[in-house]
Formats: C-alpha cells, structure tokens, sequence
C-alpha cells in the first residue's frame, strides 16, 4: 500500500510524470491519457454513488471502483515491468464477474426492445455518463495497444464495463420507478 507523505512533488512541472516502473513520459502520452480516463471514470461512478443507487448494484459499483485502481495500476507500469514487480492487474475473472451481472440483471429486466437515450433517474443518467465516459477510456487503450503492449484483459474489462454501466443504468431507472427514454427514430 503506497505512504504518501507529499502530495506534491514538483517532479512533473516539466510536463512529465513517473510510470510505475520510474520512466518519465509526457504527461500527454496514449498511456497516460488512457488511465487519465479511467479514473475519470472512477470519479463519474463516485458521482452516481454520492446520488443514491438500489443496494443491488450499490456494492458492485464499489467493487468496480477498486478494480478501476487495478485497471490504472495494470496501465500505469510497462509490461516489462510487470514480470519483476507485483502489481495489481485486471484479469479475466474480473471480465468474467461483469458478463455475470450483465446476465443477472438483464433476466430482470428483459430485453431491450428499442435502442433508448440516457436519462430518466438522475443516478440512471450518471450511470449512463459513466458508461461514454468507459467507451472513451476503452477508445484510447485500443489506441495505445497499437503501439505498446498493455495488459490482455484491460481492453475485455471496458468493453464489459461500457455494457455493465448501461445496463445498471436501466436497472436503476426500473427501480426508481422512470421509464427508460425510447429513441424515436421518426422524430
């Protein structure tokens, strides 16, 4: 568990900041760009839980937070890195434990009938920010996986993790009583 002691460090006023491994990057690299996201995300989900969400997805949404670190720390160290030091990883069960949810929570909500916009409960709209903002950390992974090798599940996680948050997202509009708004494509 890392001790900070200082919260600034005056190191990156040069534009650059530390990997986990130590080497210095540009503070506007894919990678750093990509877990920049991601915790973007984070926060997003911390903003939907600060609003209330049914106790069903209350605790997943809390694990998926701590995974999120997981997912930071799996992109914040090389993978060269990774073979000489323990570092938290995303890995196939956690891709796993989401396509279970999605399964669980779809049976009670039945299937999707039309595509539908985001809104209805305010905790459903922030689920749905979450979830472009999960597409948009999953965009720039692919992006950096072109040109650095990353993690082999981070890319599943995201793709799960974009569909987990939609459908919690209805789940949540379900429960609190809203109607998921219907795209009407005559409009």
């Amino acid at each position: 568990m890392p001790r900070l002691t200082k919260i600034y460090t005056q190191t990156g006023d040069d534009g650059t900041t530390a990997l986990g491994g130590g080497q210095r990057v540009a503070k506007d690299s894919l990678r750093i760009d990509a877990f920049g996201t991601v915790d973007e995300l984070n926060s997003a989900i911390g903003l939907a839980l600060s609003v209330g969400v049914g106790e069903a997805i209350e605790g997943t949404l809390r694990r998926i937070q701590n995974e999120l670190f997981h997912l930071g720390s799996d992109l914040c160290f090389l993978e060269e890195d990774k073979r000489r030091t323990a570092v938290p990883q995303i890995e196939s069960r956690h891709v796993r434990a989401l396509e279970s949810l999605i399964d669980q929570l779809t049976e009670q909500l039945g299937p999707l009938e039309n595509f539908i916009l985001p809104g209805g409960a305010e905790s459903a709209s922030r689920l749905h920010l979450a979830r472009c903002i999960c597409r948009r950390a999953e965009r720039e992974v692919v992006a950096l996986s072109r040109q650095e090798a990353i993690g082999s599940s981070v890319i599943p996680y995201l793709n799960r993790l974009s569909d987990a948050l939609f459908v919690m997202a209805r789940y949540e509009n379900r429960r609190s009583g809203k109607s998921d708004c219907v795209w009407d494509s005559r409009a």
